[in-house]
């Protein structure tokens, strides 16, 4: 069975992560899936960026939600990019999308997004915060969700059969053999970020998993070229 490969905000091994130029390359390399970050600007737009503040990965400073969207738009996020909004993103490839949400209010105003833009079939929410994911499905049913987990992944598959996720996605540091047969006895499928080299794409075999979270492109390749 071969391997779900996700590329983790876009590409970020190659091109600035949560760009519209790293998603559109994630796109190009042949990625199954394209994952991305969501905060709220100070006026209420779904931003596209993993930290809660714009200093890591642009030129500016200072927390998202201090900022108007056209406010955000100044700074340069890599390459000369500019930090994009979900809607973009959308437009500016046709995969399918993981959209990590952080807070409850950022679900709310995602669900309205897949219902405005029918985007349904395509985005799969994903979240380490349980109420996140509990809002979204108070929103959208039928929603497919996604629990991510760092430290807390030994604890994966009952919070994932309680929130009704049909998949997890764990760190893989933290990932044993024991939890995975326990989604999988479950019917959960299970993927894990973030696999960068040899070693850990062979550590994913090991582990029988369903898919990885990946920066770079070559493994990318080396996950197709084992299936």
């Amino acid at each position: 069975m071969s391997l779900l490969t996700v590329g983790h905000r876009g590409v970020m091994g190659v091109e600035p992560e949560n760009t519209l130029r790293s998603f559109v390359r994630a796109e190009r390399e042949g990625f199954d899936v394209i994952e991305l970050d969501l905060h709220l600007s100070k006026d209420g737009a779904l931003v596209v960026m993993h930290d809660a503040d714009v200093s890591r990965t642009t030129d500016g400073s200072g927390a998202i939600g201090d900022f108007t969207l056209a406010e955000l738009r100044e700074f340069d996020a890599g390459e000369g990019e500019r930090i994009p909004v979900f809607q973009e993103v959308v437009e500016a490839v046709r995969s399918p999308l993981q959209a990590e949400i952080k807070d409850r209010a950022a679900a709310r105003v995602l669900a309205g997004a897949i219902t405005e833009l029918g985007l349904h079939d395509r985005v799969t929410v994903i979240s380490f915060h349980d109420e996140a994911l509990r809002e979204t499905r108070t929103h959208l049913p039928d929603m497919p969700l996604v629990l991510v987990t760092g430290r807390s992944t030994p604890t994966a598959p009952e919070r994932a059969r309680e929130l009704g996720a049909f998949m997890v996605s764990c760190e893989l540091r933290w990932l044993e053999a024991e939890t995975v047969e326990r989604c999988h006895a479950d019917g959960i499928k299970v993927i894990t970020w973030t696999v960068n080299t040899d070693e850990e794409l062979a550590r994913v075999r090991e582990l029988g998993l369903d898919g990885i979270v990946t920066d770079m492109p070559e493994i990318k390749r080396a996950a197709r070229r084992a299936s």
